[in-house]
C-alpha cells in the first residue's frame, strides 16, 4: 500500500508520442481536424518539432481507436462518420446512458449534483449569449459528471467514446440553438430525477434525452 502511494504521487511524464496524440485526439474531437481530411506526416513532424517516430507511434494510436484510417496509396485520414453509423451510435448511448443514470440516482453526492447545476448555468448564460461554440464540451462535461457518480470506470470510458463520435459527427451537422435548448431541458429532467433519488425516473429521463437526439439528429431509421 505504502508503495503505491509514493507511485500515485510521481508526476505523469508524457513522451512525445503522448503529446502528438493528445494534441491530435483534441483537434480530431473538436472539428479542427475535419472528417475525410489528409494527414500529412512530414508536416506534422515540423509543426510539432519531433521526428516521425513519434508522430507514426501516435496515428497508430489513432487509428486503433478508430479516429483515422490508413489506405495504400491515399495516406492517413480523419475517419468518417456517416449517418447509418450515428444511428447504432445513438442506440448504444441511449442503453448506457439510461444505465448510467440509473446508477447515479442511487449513488449521486451533493458536490455532484452542484458540478451538474453548474454545467446547466453555464450552457443556458452560452444559449442566451449566442455562443453555442462552447456547448459540445459544456454537454460532455454534464455527461462526465454523470457517468462519474454512475461509480464505474468503464462505464465513464464507454461514455466518453460514444460522446467522441457525436461530437465529430455534429462538427459536420452542427446542432441549433433551438435542439440545444432541448438538450438543456432533457437535462434537467435527469438532474430531477437524481436530486429524487428516483433510478426508474432517472432512466427514463436519460433514455428519452438521447432517444429525442436521435431523432432531430439522424432521423428515425429504417
Amino acid at each position: 500500500m505504502a508503495q503505491k502511494a509514493w507511485a500515485e504521487r510521481l508526476p505523469v511524464v508524457k513522451s512525445k508520442a503522448d503529446l502528438v496524440y493528445d494534441s491530435l485526439h483534441e483537434a480530431i474531437a473538436n472539428g479542427d481536424l475535419l472528417p475525410g481530411e489528409r494527414l500529412n506526416m512530414d508536416e506534422l513532424a515540423r509543426n510539432f518539432g519531433v521526428s516521425k517516430i513519434p508522430i507514426r507511434e501516435a496515428v497508430k494510436r489513432l487509428e486503433a481507436d478508430g479516429l483515422v484510417v490508413s489506405r495504400v496509396h491515399s495516406g492517413v485520414s480523419v475517419a468518417e462518420v456517416d449517418v447509418t453509423e450515428m444511428r447504432g451510435v445513438f442506440l448504444a448511448r441511449a442503453a448506457i446512458e439510461g444505465l448510467v443514470a440509473q446508477l447515479a440516482a442511487e449513488r449521486v453526492t451533493d458536490p455532484q449534483l452542484e458540478q451538474l447545476d453548474a454545467v446547466q448555468a453555464e450552457m443556458r448564460a452560452e444559449l442566451a449569449a449566442g455562443r453555442v461554440a462552447a456547448l459540445p464540451e459544456l454537454n460532455s462535461r454534464f455527461h462526465r459528471v454523470l457517468a462519474e457518480a454512475a461509480g464505474y470506470r468503464i462505464l465513464g470510458e464507454l461514455t466518453e467514446q460514444l460522446l467522441l463520435t457525436i461530437r465529430r459527427f455534429r462538427v459536420t451537422a452542427p446542432v441549433d440553438s433551438q435542439n440545444w435548448r432541448a438538450v438543456v431541458e432533457e437535462h434537467d429532467a435527469i438532474v430531477a430525477a437524481l436530486r429524487d433519488r428516483d433510478p426508474q425516473d432517472a432512466e427514463r429521463a436519460a433514455k428519452h434525452h438521447v432517444e429525442a437526439q436521435a431523432t432531430h439528429e439522424v432521423g428515425e431509421g429504417e
